[in-house]
């Protein structure tokens, strides 16, 4: 049986970004004259996309940023992120030995994510990523991101149609799959508030290599 299209999310899910993207936040909030965040906080605030991860950064570290100052902000944080976006982030263990399995046998793989198209497609070339994946789709392709399940429909569109699989880290993930009407599988070691296996995906992982024998699973 064909395996399904295997949608995955990217911070959280794929690669480890957190201490790229704390480099970067941590450089706004300074320049601001605010206190750094750690990586504990950082990672219950990832995967809203960079302009709710600057307004809660802001509220964590003081007064809330006003509507008129979120943009600069926002543009100030994605050029400090944009210069260093592959120092530290590294594919979490077993992704590029998975990944390239899946695509031996022939799997057809998409990124859905809510970091901005212009982060998404230079971190998964610098990583050495993108060559797996036939469809990349970040934040500002289409007017509407994560949950809403039309950005998950162009993405199977894309690679061919059919069944497709999520596969993330977090409650956003979890409700594009269900908005889709697709199965759903969590990594838990993602960057979520809450724990995996309360978010009702179909399968809560620990290890990236069990994807595959999921994927077959949820398949039939």
């Amino acid at each position: 049986m064909p395996l399904p299209a295997l949608i995955f999310d990217l911070d959280g899910t794929l690669v480890d970004t957190a201490p790229d993207l704390l480099g970067a936040l941590n450089a706004v909030l300074r320049a601001e004259g605010r206190h750094g965040l750690d990586t504990t906080t950082l990672r219950h605030m990832v995967g809203f996309g960079a302009h709710s991860l600057i307004e809660q950064a802001m509220r964590a570290s003081g007064e809330a940023v006003t509507p008129e100052r979120l943009p600069a902000l926002v543009d100030a944080f994605i050029a400090h992120y944009r210069a260093h976006i592959a120092d530290e982030s590294r594919p979490f263990p077993h992704v590029v030995e998975t990944l390239a399995a899946l695509a031996k046998d022939g799997a057809r793989m998409g990124v859905l994510t809510n970091k901005p198209q212009e982060l998404t497609g230079p971190l998964l070339e610098k990583l050495n990523l993108a060559r797996f994946f036939g469809a990349i789709h970040g934040a500002g392709r289409y007017d509407y991101v994560k949950p809403d399940p039309r950005v998950f429909h162009h993405v199977v569109e894309e690679l061919g149609g059919g069944r497709a699989i999520m596969i993330g880290d977090s409650k956003t993930d979890v409700a594009t799959a269900r908005a889709a009407k697709a199965p759903v599988i969590l990594l838990s070691y993602g960057y979520t508030p809450e724990p995996a296996h309360t978010l009702g995906a179909d399968a809560v992982l620990d290890d990236f290599a069990d994807v595959p024998a999921w994927v077959r699973k949820l398949a039939i």
